[in-house]
């Protein structure tokens, strides 16, 4: 092979190993896997059987416009799976802590036998955090030097009560950053005062039980393109959207459009 062409070549093979961005190119970047879509709904318990603006058949409405692949539910995991055998058997859910959510029973569970979606326990409440919580509750307020920390989280709930303004009902209004805020400021001296003496039932650990089994679902239908519907009691949401700040596999959805 002759000098000119052996130089020919080592040229051509150099070139060929150069990046694109080096020769004025752009390289088509790989597309990444799809993100979650992720609604966080805020729900409202036995208060949906008694409003005419978030009733269970808005509710229901809300839910197949979310048209979820898996709804996370405010039932602990090691309750959900009886709550699923005693109604696919049954009809009825058997399960304690399911029933007194008519979220669930009334309208998540029975929508399951029609639309394609997973339930998930989510929730890390337990009964023996409940029922410490309670006690240490009525020990708190029963305790003369600890009045003025007493008063001042029952102030702080009536006055969320008061900057509701009749809208605590209202799923639109709900599912703001106003509403989210004024939540915080009602339970901000709750947590303030009593996250030591509650411990896993205060307001910092409880939440944190509850989103970090909620991140942890969220991360085994990552990347798979699913929509994923939470739904919780409207005063943890503010919690679950901070919980999941910062995640870049998530496309987080407006609530609101379920409502309107």
């Amino acid at each position: 092979m002759s000098l000119n062409r052996r130089l020919f070549l080592a040229a051509s093979l150099a070139i060929s190993l150069v990046s694109p961005s080096l020769l004025g190119c752009s390289a088509e970047a790989e597309p990444g896997p799809p993100k979650t879509k992720l609604y966080v709904m805020g729900v409202l318990h036995s208060t949906h059987l008694e409003s005419e603006d978030y009733s269970l058949e808005v509710l229901e409405a809300a839910i197949r416009r979310a048209a979820p692949d898996v709804i996370l539910t405010e039932i602990p995991p090691d309750r959900i799976d009886q709550a699923i055998t005693s109604f696919q058997e049954t009809g009825e859910i058997d399960e304690p802590r399911t029933r007194v959510f008519p979220e669930y029973t009334e309208v998540v569970f029975p929508l399951s036998r029609e639309l394609d979606f997973q339930i998930v326990g989510t929730a890390g409440w337990t009964r023996e955090i409940a029922d410490n919580r309670r006690v240490a509750l009525q020990r708190i307020q029963g305790n003369p030097a600890r009045a003025e920390e007493w008063a001042e989280h029952r102030a702080a709930s009536r006055q969320f009560g008061r900057d509701l303004r009749g809208r605590g009902r209202d799923p639109l209004f709900i599912h703001t950053p106003e509403y989210d805020a004024l939540v915080k400021a009602g339970r901000t001296p709750y947590q303030e005062h009593f996250d030591a003496d509650l411990g896993p039932g205060g307001w910092t650990q409880i939440n944190k039980a509850h989103t970090d089994l909620i991140n942890a679902e969220l991360d085994k239908i990552s990347g798979q393109g699913f929509t994923a519907l939470v739904t919780f009691g409207s005063a943890h949401k503010y919690k679950i959207l901070e919980s999941i700040e910062g995640r870049d596999d998530i496309e987080l959805l407006d609530t609101r459009v379920l409502f309107e």
